[in-house]
């Protein structure tokens, strides 16, 4: 069975898609699907490696950012994505896939036209709480549309729609107290945060830490994911800030975290402090992490604020603005929650009963029904 993946451009697309693969492979063994075709379908790779070592092939298409406001750019994305067009339909006419699954996003636009066209039966997956402008345009031909949050299906043909969750990497799960003391150098009794700011990092939530870190580490410690661009300014300013502070110990910035890493930062972790992408949010709850979460500002869509308040309103999270993002107000939000540990509990409970931790295993078991019965 062939299967085209869409949708790798940032790590919110490209985590996801690795976890349904990994699905695809464990149901299409256990059903005794001898041979199975995985093939990523975009513009550039989020991560080549990764794909390596998950034994999925890459294809590249072209493909045009989509801007809803007037742009010079427009015009030569447009060529690109026409390009991206003949491309996808040039491929699928050498070897047609049997089934098409996409994340969405301008990635994904030219290997859609030719489904389309030629036929190919689409599953579409939209992590957001309000879709997208492909995925909304997906909708009216793709057989069957998963949704992450509830509110999603009001935007969508409510006979194709299922609650699925967000796919997560299942490797992420579990963790040890004792191995995260170790990994990460840990002291005992001291309250662990952790923030990150999505697979590219966030600039302003690392000035945020930056400016309240002397007051932060005075009762918490920090693990600090930074994005690989920022970890060497931050890991300057971090010595400065720190100089003589005698917790400079506590602060521990990466430009990122591999999955045996970040499962057992989680695992000890008290509070997260995170965007609101639809990734970090359901990771955040396949932790049972509680969590402030500063969504984006300028997110197509404002899909990060609908995100953010959407997840918030199960009681698991805090919400804090972009524009209220200040030294004291960080501090304060945090020290409220590291002090309260029924608050935390409950948060707690409300993350598990959000999270839907099956929902790679759901969505790869469609995949197969719909791709051997079409």
């Amino acid at each position: 069975m062939k299967i085209v993946l869409l949708g790798g451009g940032s790590g919110g697309h490209f985590f996801p898609l690795i976890a349904v693969a990994d699905a695809l492979r464990k149901a299409a063994e256990e059903q005794r699907i001898v041979t199975l075709d995985l093939t990523l379908m975009g513009e550039k790779p989020f991560d080549v490696e990764i794909l390596r070592e998950e034994e999925i092939s890459f294809e590249e298409i072209p493909a045009g950012k989509i801007r809803r406001y007037f742009s010079l750019l427009n015009i030569s994305d447009s060529i690109k994505t026409i390009r991206g067009i003949f491309r996808a339909l040039w491929r699928f006419t050498l070897s047609p896939p049997d089934l098409v699954f996409s994340k969405g996003g301008y990635d994904s636009f030219p290997a859609l036209v030719a489904s389309r066209i030629f036929r190919i039966p689409v599953i579409v997956h939209e992590s957001d709480a309000v879709p997208g402008m492909v995925n909304a345009w997906a909708a009216k031909f793709a057989r069957r549309i998963g949704i992450s949050f509830p509110e999603t299906a009001a935007h969508f043909p409510q006979d194709k729609v299922a609650l699925t969750g967000n796919p997560i990497r299942r490797n992420i799960l579990g963790g040890s107290h004792d191995e995260a003391l170790e990994t990460f150098n840990l002291e005992t009794g001291v309250p662990t945060v952790l923030v990150f700011g999505g697979s590219q990092g966030a600039q302003k939530i690392n000035d945020a830490v930056m400016l309240a870190l002397l007051d932060l580490v005075e009762f918490a410690q920090i693990i600090h994911i930074t994005g690989a661009a920022h970890i060497e300014t931050t890991k300057a300013e971090a010595g400065i800030v720190l100089e003589k502070s005698i917790h400079k110990g506590r602060y521990h910035p990466y430009a990122f975290l591999a999955p045996a890493q970040l499962r057992n930062a989680a695992f000890i972790g008290d509070v997260a402090v995170s965007r609101a992408g639809a990734g970090s949010i359901f990771e955040i709850a396949a932790w049972r992490l509680p969590a402030i979460l500063i969504p984006l500002s300028l997110a197509a869509q404002d899909h990060q604020r609908e995100n953010a308040y959407s997840y918030a309103r199960t009681g698991a999270a805090e919400v804090l603005e972009e524009t209220n993002l200040t030294p004291h107000v960080l501090i304060s939000e945090i020290r409220k929650l590291t002090g309260d540990q029924k608050r935390r509990d409950d948060m707690k409970r409300a993350a598990g009963s959000f999270a839907r931790i099956d929902a790679a295993d759901k969505i790869a078991r469609e995949i197969l029904h719909l791709g051997l019965h079409e």
